[in-house]
């Protein structure tokens, strides 16, 4: 097991740990999911049998696809309980970890890295963003692909709901927004058997030119983006995702 200590939980590893948090999202669409990882894996040149890290994996659904596409997967993420719920789909070619994605995975080399579904800019420090992708570039081998799956955050910006309810499995989520120069905030506060939740999710609203010089900086060469998960052009404005295919070139 890859685990990082630390002190005291930060915000998404305390709150992603939660069964509250898969209710909330419950409704991501899987097949959606599946159809994506099968597009964005017929883009790259990967071998079958090809060594590959899903990177805050959650409970594991796009490792289970690019498991059935061929490759050998290993999926970590930080929240235990959601690798707990991923390990009964392992196999032979395809493994679970609890990981903290800025420490590097000793003795490991991958052809390819998926980085997907807004799972980067949680720290609270800039750097920690360096760490990432600097463990990221070690654990890659000469040559090999960093795919990150991030908010269109230009869009997100220009369309923030700032406040809704959403009613689900009984709960009700009153949910409230706000961005403060650079990050995104989204407060989740709802009440159950008796008690009162209050959690708050905090995301860096890191645009393109803030991967592009992360990436450069850290050695590597971006050679392609898309705007969705049907993989048409990015639009700065107007692209629902932004889809980075990154080489290492260093």
């Amino acid at each position: 097991m890859y685990l990082c200590s630390m002190s005291k939980k930060e915000w998404f590893e305390e709150w992603f740990d939660t069964s509250y948090y898969h209710t909330l999202y419950k409704h991501r669409n899987d097949e959606e999911a599946a159809q994506f990882i099968e597009r964005i894996a017929a883009e790259l040149p990967l071998k079958n049998g090809a060594s590959v890290l899903d990177l805050a994996c959650g409970k594991g659904r796009h490792s289970i696809t690019l498991n059935k596409l061929g490759f050998n997967v290993l999926g970590v993420d930080l929240a235990a309980n959601s690798i707990e719920k991923a390990q009964v789909f392992k196999n032979d070619t395809l493994q679970f970890a609890v990981h903290d994605m800025r420490e590097i995975i000793a003795s490991q080399k991958f052809a390819a890295i998926f980085n997907l579904f807004t799972s980067f800019g949680y720290f609270d420090s800039i750097d920690d963003n360096s760490k990432v992708i600097q463990a990221i570039h070690e654990m890659l081998e000469d040559e090999g692909l960093l795919i990150i799956d991030f908010m269109n955050a230009t869009r997100v910006i220009n369309q923030l709901v700032l406040q809704e309810i959403q009613t689900i499995d009984g709960i009700t989520f009153e949910i409230s927004r706000n961005y403060d120069g650079t990050h995104i905030f989204k407060r989740i506060q709802f009440n159950d058997q008796g008690k009162a939740f209050d959690f708050t999710e905090r995301v860096q609203a890191l645009k393109i030119a803030d991967f592009t010089q992360l990436l450069v900086n850290n050695g590597f060469e971006i050679m392609c983006t898309f705007g969705d998960f049907q993989l048409n052009d990015y639009q700065e404005n107007d692209s629902d995702r932004l889809l980075i295919i990154a080489k290492k070139i260093k």
